[in-house]
């Protein structure tokens, strides 16, 4: 079987459609992970602040005492 030279061009572009195919595939990928990588860093930040600061609640959970944020200090 013999190839003839628009073959090889046609294999040629071919190859090169490919290449860019997945490049552009890869740099989708590229994009994802860092999306990916930036929403597990803002949960873990939101997930520390939550375990390590509560805030004082505005109204008491019962109605005759007042609440901490409105307490007088002495």
């Amino acid at each position: 079987m013999r190839f003839h030279e628009d073959d090889f061009n046609n294999l040629e572009q071919l190859l090169e459609s490919l290449i860019k195919m997945v490049g552009k595939a890869n740099k989708n990928v590229d994009s994802l992970q860092k999306r990916v990588s930036q929403l597990e860093w803002l949960i873990r930040e939101q997930q520390l602040e939550m375990k390590g600061q509560v805030p004082d609640p505005i109204f008491s959970r019962h109605p005759h005492e007042p609440s901490a944020a409105f307490r007088l200090h002495p």
